[in-house]
């Protein structure tokens, strides 16, 4: 317990943003050298095999990540200063997802010398959060062939069995520009009201009995060079939680027939996925008597193109928020859910 929180703090200390996790990578790295691992890096992705790997036999990957966000003006201590206080360890990337990657690590350390009907390989990966090349999809190319994963991000650990995908579109509105004085022109952002009051209202025919519905978001606009100049062109971004029922091509699809906009989506690779419940990690799950969920936000299972769940230590409602934290007790409770979860999983 003791040496999984002082590894977090060390982790909170060192700024880690998407692209920027050298210093974070080298620790990770370091601490699993020190146990005389032998772990492997590419780029910032760090990751080692069990000790009596075979080829012969299935492997599950467990995974996290040791990225963060940049921390929200409204933190009212220094995001990268660790402190406990009352119970808590409140730092930048503490719960999203320190505390699942300080927690993995010491599950992995827990059965790296047993052997079972399973490989295990930990990895601790990169530029999750703004789901980028050189994270997961990078280290996928390396790694030995994975037949299942857990990817730890906060779920209290519960055991999400689906995960909605993700669409970003890049959405614009084209009109003339005039003098305002005037009303001259044809102005761009009432155009753009008109579609992003349509991306809010709208509903698709098909619901995931799974899912439920798609979810259309508009999360940013800028439009206009001054006060007294009718904007001839609005942009707006969109964001799309995709489900089960589409896929993100057919999507885009009824969105270019509804909306007069130009939409273009930055990527449609990032589907929904989901884990048959007879999966042995779901069978797992429910001898534990772990909840099982459906989980509205996105990880690295969007790269997995095999069965995976998300179960991880802290609550996903903190993370992304100002002085993030995680309750020690969850560290020390997670740690032992994970090292029972891989003893019956392996057995």
């Amino acid at each position: 317990m003791k040496e999984a929180i002082d590894l977090l703090k060390q982790l909170i200390a060192s700024p880690s943003f998407s692209r920027e996790e050298e210093k974070t990578a080298a620790i990770i790295f370091n601490f699993l050298s020190e146990k005389l691992f032998m772990p492997q890096r590419i780029k910032n992705n760090v990751w080692v095999c069990n000790k009596y790997f075979d080829s012969a036999k299935p492997t599950l990957l467990l995974n996290s990540h040791h990225d963060t966000v940049r921390p929200t003006a409204a933190y009212t201590s220094d995001p990268f200063s660790p402190i406990e206080k009352e119970g808590k360890l409140i730092g930048l990337g503490s719960n999203d997802a320190g505390a699942s990657v300080v927690s993995l690590i010491q599950a992995f350390i827990s059965c790296y010398e047993k052997k079972s009907n399973y490989n295990i390989i930990l990895a601790i990966t990169a530029e999750e959060e703004i789901t980028g090349d050189n994270g997961m999809a990078l280290l996928l190319k390396h790694l030995p062939k994975i037949n299942c994963a857990i990817v730890g991000e906060p779920t209290q650990m519960q055991a999400a069995i689906a995960e909605r995908g993700l669409m970003v579109l890049d959405c614009v509105t084209y009109g003339t520009p005039g003098h305002a004085a005037r009303q001259e022109g044809d102005n761009a952002l009432y155009r753009a009201i008109e579609d992003i009051n349509w991306f809010r209202n709208f509903r698709f025919p098909k619901k995931s009995a799974l899912m439920g519905d798609v979810k259309m978001t508009v999360t940013q606009i800028n439009a206009g060079t001054q006060h007294n100049v009718v904007p001839g062109e609005c942009r707006f971004v969109v964001d799309i939680r995709p489900t089960d029922v589409y896929d993100n091509e057919e999507i885009l699809s009824i969105i270019r027939q509804h909306a007069a906009c130009e939409a273009t989506a930055r990527s449609t690779k990032h589907t929904s996925s989901s884990i048959d419940e007879n999966h042995p990690l779901v069978k797992t799950a429910k001898a534990l008597a772990i909840p099982l969920f459906v989980s509205p936000t996105t990880s690295d299972m969007v790269r997995m193109q095999f069965p995976a769940i998300k179960m991880g230590v802290g609550d996903s409602a903190r993370s992304h928020q100002a002085d993030e934290f995680i309750y020690l007790k969850e560290i020390e409770e997670g740690i032992k859910q994970y090292i029972d979860f891989l003893n019956k999983f392996t057995e």
